[in-house]
């Protein structure tokens, strides 16, 4: 992956087609344990604004295998809390460390950072996109299925960033994507925009209020929380009207017989999806949650080459 070499990742749509499919492949090969890059005495910051589980130890864990180390900057021990200005921030890291994953508010404070720092800049979440999640999710839809090229994926619940991400990875992947959102919801139009030149006639898109047209002989249906980080005061009234939108056994029923469920966590049981369905065979949930570190990992080896 010498093409990634002293990249950014801000967007999944900074890849190529080529390059996402060698990135993939490139990761499978170190869950597979077949290939261990080391890269001793490089130092990773995760400079991070929001609270996180599987990103923040996903990225250590991977970080620690190829033999680095791990700064973590979250805003409350650095003068970011203070006020410090981004380009100043930025331009401090990039004289101490090799490589930073930034989890913040605003993509625009992440393309300010990088506008100023020299080394990799790493998307760990943004308001907009969150394209490391979906690194992992198509490399579990990859091991379920063989191949991604023509496969459907269904994603039912709130225009956000992981529909965002997952718009731009399928049109690169190949892949078919359906989003369902209920009215005032649905994905930003630039990124649907973005998606459509991205897929190139080898896909469809289809945006709905409707779940049962999204799901429809769909291989993968997905679903995240109904509301986000920094939304949580919206949470009960937004409850009646994404009820519709609740990845149930039902709802699975009208999807392809050989249908996964993906969720990208925490998960609100009896909300956005059932007990029966996150803990049920065609969930992929676990298996999901653990490729974020493999795919993290051959992410930083590529960018670190």
């Amino acid at each position: 992956m010498s093409s990634l070499s002293g990249r950014d990742l801000l967007s999944l749509s900074d890849l190529s087609a080529d390059e996402l499919h060698e990135l993939l492949d490139f990761a499978a090969s170190l869950k597979a344990g077949k290939r261990q890059p080391q890269f001793p005495q490089k130092v990773l910051g995760l400079l991070f604004r929001k609270a996180s589980t599987r990103t923040r130890v996903s990225f250590s864990v991977a970080m620690f295998q190829l033999g680095g180390q791990v700064l973590d900057l979250h805003a409350g021990v650095t003068q970011v809390s203070r006020g410090e200005p981004t380009s100043d921030t930025a331009r401090v890291l990039d004289r101490y460390l090799d490589v930073v994953a930034i989890r913040t508010f605003d993509q625009a404070e992440i393309q300010e950072f990088a506008d100023y720092a020299t080394i990799p800049v790493i998307n760990a979440l943004t308001d907009l996109e969150h394209p490391c999640q979906i690194l992992a999710d198509l490399l579990t839809i990859q091991e379920e299925f063989g191949s991604l090229k023509g496969l459907t994926l269904a994603y039912l619940g709130d225009g956000n960033n992981v529909a965002h991400s997952l718009l731009l990875g399928c049109a690169l992947a190949g892949m078919n994507v359906c989003i369902a959102s209920p009215e005032g919801y649905a994905p930003d139009p630039a990124i649907v925009a973005k998606t459509h030149e991205l897929m190139l006639h080898n896909g469809h898109v289809l945006i709905t209020q409707d779940p049962e047209a999204a799901v429809k002989d769909a291989h993968v249906l997905y679903t995240d929380v109904w509301a986000s980080m920094g939304q949580e005061s919206l949470a009960d009234q937004r409850l009646p009207v994404f009820q519709p939108y609740q990845v149930n056994d039902a709802l699975l029923s009208q999807a392809s017989q050989e249908a996964i469920v993906l969720h990208c966590l925490p998960a609100h049981r009896g909300e956005e999806i059932t007990h029966e369905v996150i803990e049920g065979p065609a969930s992929r949930v676990w298996d999901q949650a653990e490729n974020r570190m493999h795919a993290q990992k051959a992410l930083l080896a590529s960018v670190l080459e």
